[in-house]
């Protein structure tokens, strides 16, 4: 009986990787995973409150083209928390945290 195998490598640095390791036959596929633009927030927007559309959407757009964040943290601030949170809040979650992140790279002099 054949068993099936899949081995996971993640790196920041693919060119820093030999050759030979990332070749076809031994590194079948590559996934990059970038930071998130709005196509994939509206994916997880629909994914985690069921919603297609709200007043938030266009301030979400206009932050995630000025902040850098993975989809894992966009998901984390669209996860309910408790029983009264609902997509208002979760999407005001997600602004509060956006603009926390612009504000920090403002700060810190990465601001361009």
């Amino acid at each position: 009986m054949w068993v099936g195998i899949i081995i996971v490598f993640t790196t920041n640095h693919v060119e820093k990787l030999d050759p030979a390791l990332i070749r076809r036959g031994r590194m079948d596929k590559h996934i990059e995973m970038s930071y998130c633009g709005y196509e994939a927030f509206k994916f997880l927007a629909k994914t985690y409150l069921d919603v297609d559309a709200h007043p938030l959407f266009d301030a979400v757009e206009e932050l995630l083209r000025e902040v850098e964040m993975t989809p894992a943290d966009v998901a984390e601030n669209l996860t309910p928390k408790s029983l009264e949170d609902n997509p208002d809040s979760c999407l005001a979650a997600l602004v509060k945290a956006l603009e926390e992140a612009k504000e920090k790279k403002k700060a810190s002099g990465g601001w361009s």
